[in-house]
């Protein structure tokens, strides 16, 4: 794999500027997707992206390529630099970071990173053979190398596996969906994703419909992983704060939650997909949204906090150098575990209600008081008597988060990492620690298709 670290130190030495900052993302990684419990579609993928921004007179620009070799990262110069001339000066802009101690962190797996074609596709068809119906999804693995260097003095590199195993066990009729992310080898079990799926899938034959309505209601670990990532978009990001497009705009150290709502973004956690720095090259650090229900903080980068004022400083959440305007993300979420050490526990303390296990066709219709819209999707089941009892179509719903989160009765005790990448572009493993939660409050707005195919 290319040196990611000496790619970024010839980014910067070839910029024609006042300061320069490069951030390099290598790649190696395979996907063995499957349909109808057939391998299909194997790709390799050997890849590398250099981002350089420069500041010319007070004035930024920002160009990218995927050619880092000397003539290449001559040319990013050239039109980054005419990027920044051509560009008004930024009176926020608050200069380049500045070199600061790394702290350790893990991420990274020797016998994760040596997986192979031939390894993908041994694990992609234990995932198949474990199924008990046509199975659909992929198994992926890959190394990422990211580093930032900058005139500055940055000079910051890390190394990262991740592993991803997807599986929709569906067929006439039925349909069930699970997958599992993890950093390590040991955390992967691409047969026991399948599992999960089937037992899903096999309970969701004669699905009915389900009138409109608000209902309480379990939320498995991937519904609640969705929810909270598009809630965050706008809520948890510092632009978004200042901008008042967050829910917490106004509400800071205000209880609004229930008591057993802890949510946080830790970079630094084993447990989820670790990182020691942003895309400026500033340290992580963990960040308190919700503490037992009482808003906290947002995260911030090194502009979004130079707006702010009053002492902020960033939190090591600056996004790649191409997704600057939308402000700084969330990019470890966590929500905290709480006693219950099953879903069907939590089905217990529901009653009465619905359990979803996935959802999809998300969409955010008002982002200030944090509403969400979308569809159930792979597992969708009455609550009776504290218990599932019959399945349900796919229902459309339309929540506010912060009601949904308002009160809630119980959460399962241990977080999953769910995976949060579209692996559309770079590589750069994302995800989300979340526990299944049983909430008073899920609005079904309408009804949908049937699970299967």
């Amino acid at each position: 794999m290319i040196d990611a670290l000496e790619t970024a130190e010839r980014a910067v030495a070839a910029a024609e500027a006042d300061e320069a900052e490069a951030v390099v993302l290598v790649e190696r990684s395979g996907f063995a997707r499957f349909a109808a419990s057939e391998v299909h579609q194997p790709t390799l993928v050997e890849d590398a992206s250099v981002s350089l921004r420069v500041v010319r007179d007070g004035k930024v620009g920002i160009a990218a390529t995927n050619d880092v070799g000397d003539d290449g990262l001559k040319r990013l110069a050239r039109r980054a630099a005419e990027s920044a001339d051509s560009a008004p000066a930024e009176e926020s802009f608050p200069g380049l970071a500045d070199p600061a101690p790394l702290p350790e962190s893990g991420g990274y797996d020797e016998e994760l990173a040596v997986l192979g074609p031939d390894d993908q596709a041994r694990l992609a068809a234990a995932a198949i053979d474990a199924s008990p119906f046509p199975a659909y999804g992929y198994l992926t693995s890959g190394v990422t190398r990211v580093a930032v260097a900058s005139s500055r003095g940055v000079r910051a590199e890390q190394e990262l596996t991740d592993a991803t195993a997807v599986v929709l066990a569906a067929g006439e009729a039925v349909s069930g969906w699970a997958g599992r992310t993890s950093w390590s080898a040991a955390g992967l079990d691409p047969a026991a994703v399948a599992r999960e799926a089937g037992e899903t899938a096999a309970r969701t034959r004669g699905a009915r419909g389900l009138e409109p309505g608000r209902y309480a209601a379990v939320l498995e670990r991937y519904a609640v992983a969705e929810l909270l990532l598009y809630f965050s978009l706008d809520s948890f990001n510092g632009l978004g704060l200042l901008e008042e497009r967050s829910y917490f705009s106004g509400r800071l150290d205000e209880r609004v939650f229930d008591p057993r709502i802890s949510i946080a973004d830790d970079a630094l956690d084993p447990a989820g997909l670790p990182k020691a720095f942003d895309f400026e090259g500033v340290p992580k650090r963990r960040v308190e949204f919700v503490e037992s229900g009482v808003v906290r903080g947002v995260v911030w980068d090194r502009e979004t906090a130079a707006r702010a004022g009053d002492g902020q400083v960033s939190t090591g959440h600056a996004p790649p150098p191409l997704e600057r305007e939308w402000g700084p993300q969330a990019s470890a979420l966590a929500i905290a575990g709480g006693e219950a050490e099953s879903v069907e526990e939590l089905a217990a303390l529901v009653g009465d209600g619905v359990f979803v296990t996935r959802l999809h066709y998300l969409g955010i219709v008002d982002p200030r008081e944090g509403v969400l819209t979308g569809m159930t999707r792979d597992g969708t089941f009455r609550i009776r008597n504290g218990r599932l009892a019959e399945p349900l179509v796919n229902l459309r719903f339309t929540v506010s988060v912060p009601d949904l989160l308002r009160e809630v009765p119980g959460l399962t005790r241990e977080p999953v990492v769910v995976n949060a990448s579209d692996f559309y572009g770079a590589r750069y493993p994302f995800g989300i620690l979340a526990p299944a939660l049983a909430t008073a409050s899920f609005n079904v707005t309408g009804t949908g298709s049937a699970p299967g195919i």
